[in-house]
């Protein structure tokens, strides 16, 4: 599991539960998120949906070109489709990085132009990068020269001090014409100093009729909707005036959601139809990373969402919260929290 061919893509690891010729679609996609989005998620949600667009975490390039890039780029084969996002500004460093998305086989490779954390800013990283609609424009052509990779950019609509209509349309229309034809656009500003990431992710009140608005502007450009999305329903209202739906918090926190995408945006069979099969799926894998040496508490915390609102839920987190970090921790700790909760029944949600 460090690397990945394009000629490989259609095989799976051992324990992967395979997803060879699905369709990459921006109809429905979970965000990328520090620390939240890691290989042990995405595999939950790969078992969770078939078809939703998994996002990597964001990789800086520095650490892609000076750091341990397979650890960085590691992923499972039953991933895909699959993006991986780049945390940069240097042309150069981004079309190198690029190349390694394609190389290691990923399906999209997507800049951060949204990220507000000072640390990130420090580096000319996620959204200052809005300032500065020129320098994105550059990296995305790079980026286009150096693969034959889908090349997507996720912003906000603006940034304090450049927070106009005018001024987002001049970001859309000056990355467009480096060739970028798709924009994963949060539906609120990032304020740059004096908020804190968390802040920034529920203080500036969205306005969803913007990422309408760029929609209704630029026809040609495929404009996804992200920012405080939590039902279908709301889902369902989004997709009447964009081209797609983008989850974060909500899709984590509450992944079963995941199991209803497949039959309610795309008419298909849904993957799973039960809580528990769905996390018996994963005992081959977290027993292929128990048998590498990851602790079992790195993957059970991606795990705790499952039972969200069922009955036993809360002893089931419990369980694992208390036991999964204990020396020597393996699949019988998950078993033992799986007989805390019900069999939930199939499917029925909206």
């Amino acid at each position: 599991m460090v690397y990945i061919s394009d000629t490989e893509k259609a095989g799976n690891s051992a324990g992967s539960v395979g997803n060879a010729g699905v369709e990459l679609s921006r109809r429905f996609s979970v965000a990328p998120m520090m620390d939240w989005t890691t290989p042990h998620f995405r595999y939950l949600a790969r078992i969770l949906s078939r078809r939703a667009l998994l996002y990597t975490e964001m990789v800086t390039t520095g650490a892609l070109i000076h750091g341990d890039t397979a650890r960085f780029l590691r992923h499972d084969p039953s991933e895909f489709p699959l993006a991986l996002q780049l945390g940069g500004s240097d042309a150069n460093e981004l079309a190198q990085c690029a190349k390694l998305a394609q190389a290691f086989g990923f399906d999209e490779v997507n800049l951060n132009v949204g990220c507000p954390s000072d640390r990130v800013q420090n580096n000319m990283i996620g959204a200052c990068l809005m300032g500065h609609p020129d320098k994105v424009a550059e990296g995305v052509a790079a980026m286009i020269e150096a693969t034959d990779l889908p090349v997507t950019v996720k912003h906000r609509i603006g940034i304090n001090g450049r927070e106009s209509w005018d001024e987002l349309c001049e970001f859309i229309e000056t990355v467009a014409a480096a060739g970028c034809k798709t924009f994963i656009v949060h539906a609120r500003i990032a304020i740059l100093e004096g908020l804190s990431p968390k802040e920034n992710r529920d203080i500036p009140p969205l306005k969803y009729d913007w990422v309408y608005r760029l929609k209704q502007a630029y026809p040609h450009l495929e404009i996804i909707i992200n920012g405080g999305i939590k039902t279908f329903e709301e889902c369902h209202e989004h997709l009447a005036h964009t081209d797609g739906v983008m989850l974060g918090r909500e899709a984590y926190h509450n992944p079963w959601l995941l199991a209803g995408v497949d039959s309610e945006f795309f008419g298909e069979q849904a993957a799973v139809t039960s809580r528990h099969e769905a996390l018996r799926a994963m005992f081959p894998f977290i027993q292929q990373e128990l048998d590498r040496g990851v602790y079992l508490t790195h993957i059970t915390r991606h795990i705790m969402g499952l039972f969200l609102g069922q009955p036993g839920g809360r002893q089931f987190r419990r369980h694992l919260s208390e036991n999964a970090n204990k020396p020597g921790s393996g699949l019988e700790v998950i078993e033992q929290a799986l007989a805390k909760v019900r069999e939930p029944q199939p499917i029925a949600e909206s």
